[in-house]
């Protein structure tokens, strides 16, 4: 690795979002100052000339002053979903550790943090207006949620105890490749929540699937839900957006489509396109609409992928057989 230049600490580096990141970093122009230093724990990478390895897990203590070694900037995206065993060590401790090793580095110069619509409870409760940045916390139950919204307030904390500069970029559910295919399967490999199957009979799941029917997630009064999503590469846009701009400093920023997806407009467009049936699965769910006006208005930033990419993309996607579809968390 090069002693030149910036090095910015990615946790989370394997995962989908940081993967991604790495690759834009590295083939950027603008960002050619830039080193990465992965900080891998399960999986790894691969080291270059301009990618470094640091193993480990980001609930040591030793292991992050070492990563943390002359490190200038750190995008954090190590998490847990369901799993309230290593919840706290990752999501609290980790962070805590990582916070520690920043604010005493008289060299560092941005940590941004990528949070998450769990925090605010996304389509659990209800939100009669759209949510801006300044809504408060409300995680709906469970752990993974939780800890989004403990992470978002250490590092608040943070910026108010040592004037940290930090920059939280809270994200709805991110698609990429096939996976907004997968949100709407009937079958054992839905992606995500809601399982389809189960809000429905066995006989009718398997209809379902054979038929390539789409789900219309309702609410009680069964009306179309909207709900938020993003796409990877326009997640990947905004924390490059972010990155040393002056105008992130101390802030938090909805990264979100223009628009939420109304699950009737999914299925009118896959049938005007695809010819698929669909169904409505009333729940006890709501719409949410999130705000990305802050976002647009400080950082310039814009999503590219509106919804008929975003279903596009994601039926168009043709897997290679080396590279199944696997799902690293539940949830």
């Amino acid at each position: 690795m090069s002693e030149n230049g910036d090095i910015i600490l990615v946790t989370g580096a394997t995962g989908k979002v940081g993967q991604a990141f790495i690759q834009r970093v590295l083939n950027d122009p603008r960002f050619d100052h830039f080193n990465i230093r992965a900080l891998c724990h399960n999986r790894t990478l691969d080291e270059t000339d301009r990618i470094s390895i640091a193993k480990g897990s980001v609930s040591d203590r030793s292991t992050v002053e070492a990563a943390m070694k002359d490190v200038t900037h750190v995008l954090h995206l190590a998490t847990c979903k369901e799993t309230p065993n290593n919840v706290m060590d990752v999501t609290v401790k980790g962070l805590f550790w990582i916070l520690e090793a920043a604010r005493t580095n008289p060299n560092f110069k941005q940590f941004i943090l990528l949070g998450g619509d769990a925090g605010m409870g996304h389509f659990f409760y209800p939100h009669p207006i759209p949510i801006t940045e300044a809504q408060p916390h409300s995680a709906y139950p469970g752990c993974y949620a939780l800890s989004k919204v403990l992470e978002e307030v250490m590092l608040q904390q943070y910026q108010i105890q040592y004037n940290l500069n930090g920059c939280c970029l809270m994200a709805p559910w991110i698609m990429e490749k096939d996976d907004f295919k997968y949100t709407l399967s009937f079958n054992d490999d839905v992606f995500g929540g809601p399982r389809w199957c189960d809000l429905v009979s066995l006989d009718k799941a398997k209809e379902y699937a054979a038929t390539n029917t789409i789900p219309v997630l309702c609410d009680s009064d069964n009306n179309p839900i909207t709900r938020n999503f993003v796409h990877l590469d326009d997640l990947v846009s905004a924390i490059l957006a972010a990155l040393d701009h002056p105008k992130a400093r101390q802030q938090k920023f909805n990264i979100c489509m223009d628009e939420p997806v109304n699950y009737r407009d999914v299925a009118d467009y896959l049938a005007q396109t695809r010819g698929y049936p669909s169904v409505d699965i009333p729940t006890e769910f709501v719409s949410t609409w999130l705000d990305n006006s802050k976002a647009k208005f400080l950082l310039n930033w814009r999503p590219q992928i509106d919804l008929p990419q975003l279903i596009d993309l994601a039926w168009n996607y043709q897997r290679p057989p080396s590279s199944p579809r696997t799902i690293w968390y539940p949830g």
